[in-house]
């Protein structure tokens, strides 16, 4: 583990860990009131992810922004040591042949003891990519970074993307801090007139892979 940082979130705290080689970033949504957890993209270092667990007990589910292995790789690990069931869209599920127990969708709620998280699907990145609101932050998987979208496959993986980000994360609130899969934090003001650039502008038509709004 490289960094651990907290946020207040209201009735929920966001705890992000820094693991594995890339590194990537795992979250832990945490109830103070009753000590009930999610974790959310175990990528790697199951260790350092359950010594800040402290009590497996706790550990209420296991969610997932999107199934790309570097999101995934302890998953088996802390799914044994806490028996916790994991949450996952159904398009990635298929795609990547990961056993969730019950499917993650647009505008479901999670409750972790007394807080909840609200999922939006945001396809692009993967089919099956998903976010995590809670009280006016979002944990956004590979869906979006500071300064333009997550990677995509194909021309019409990026489109997708477009589309699926200016109607879900840039409907919020700009004060809404999104919180990525890699790196640091950013706010849809941040990046609302930068996106809002990028669609007014001409592009090729096999745009795609690491893009930027500018």
């Amino acid at each position: 583990m490289k960094t651990r940082k907290k946020a207040h979130t209201g009735k929920l705290e966001l705890q992000r860990l820094e693991v594995g080689p890339w590194p990537v970033n795992c979250y832990l949504v945490r109830c103070p009131e009753t000590g009930q957890l999610a974790v959310v993209d175990p990528g790697e270092d199951a260790d350092t992810i359950l010594s800040s667990v402290s009590d497996v007990g706790m550990v209420r589910c296991i969610l997932l922004t999107h199934a790309h292995p570097d999101h995934v790789g302890a998953l088996e690990a802390i799914r044994q040591a806490t028996a916790a069931p994991v949450g996952i869209h159904p398009a990635d599920a298929e795609v990547f042949g990961i056993d969730g127990d019950w499917p993650l969708l647009h505008g479901m709620e999670v409750i972790i003891g007394r807080g909840r998280l609200t999922i939006a699907h945001v396809p692009g990145h993967t089919l099956g990519s998903v976010c995590l609101r809670l009280n006016g932050q979002a944990i956004v998987g590979d869906a979006i970074f500071p300064g333009g979208p997550g990677h995509t496959d194909s021309p019409e993986a990026l489109a997708q993307c477009i589309v699926s980000l200016g109607q879900v994360v840039f409907s919020w609130p700009d004060g809404t801090a999104l919180y990525p899969g890699h790196g640091d934090s950013t706010t849809v003001g941040a990046e609302r007139a930068d996106f809002e650039r990028f669609l007014a502008a001409d592009h090729p038509a096999d745009l795609c892979g690491d893009v930027t709004w500018r």
